[in-house]
Order: C-alpha cells, then structure tokens, then sequence
C-alpha cells in the first residue's frame, strides 16, 4: 500500500477514535514530512484529498485542521477503518496458528477490556 494511502488511512483512524477531534490543528506539511521521513509532497498530497473529502480543512496561512468527527464519517468508512486494522490481526493470527474460533475470542475478550475501562475512566 503506497504511503500516502497508509497516512490518510491512520488520520481517518485518529478520527474515528476520538484521538483527533473536529478544530484540532495537524502539524504542518514540513514539520509531519520531517516526523514521518518522508517527502513534503506526500504530505501535501495527504492534506489535499482528505480536504476534497471534507475531512480536514486548509487555511492558508494559518494551518490544516480536522474538519470532521467519527460521527461524520459514514458507516462505511469506519468499517474500513476497523477491517484494515483487522486484516493485519488476521494475518498475524493465521501466521500463529489460532483458529477463527480463537481469534474471535481474543477479540470478544480485547472489546470487553476497553468497554470496561472506558467506563471507568
């Protein structure tokens, strides 16, 4: 997968997460190019689509923001958030030898443990 696609695909899963909310600001095309080693033209490249998405907002002259929240993202979206982060589990979990049986009990196992802590905190 082309880097730029695994960069749009984690800010809309910072997103659907509640990690980045709706008005937060993203750093700037230089300062992500320079955290992420990569070169500034993917980045702008990046902030360019999901802004034709309406998913983060350019400013110019003051900075790219989300435009966004999980719950403007469509429920197809999110289920591609969650089935790319799943395929990797998968892919991991066959290399391993579990089961389908085991993995989805690992994972109903994992959904507790968050439910359970968010409602804690």
């Amino acid at each position: 997968m082309p880097i730029y696609r695994q960069i749009i695909d984690q800010i809309r899963h910072q997103i659907a997460a509640g990690v980045l909310q709706k008005g937060d600001k993203l750093p700037s095309v230089r300062v992500l190019a320079t955290k992420l080693a990569v070169n500034q033209n993917t980045i702008l490249k990046v902030y360019t689509e999901l802004t034709r998405e309406n998913v983060l907002k350019i400013i110019r002259g003051d900075g790219t923001y989300v435009s966004s929240d999980k719950q403007t993202l469509t429920l197809d979206k999110r289920k591609k958030i969650v089935a790319d982060s799943l395929r990797q589990a998968v892919t991991q979990a066959i290399q391993l030898e579990l089961s389908p049986e085991q993995l989805n009990e690992l994972l109903r196992v994992e959904y507790e443990k968050i439910i359970s802590q968010r409602h804690q905190d």
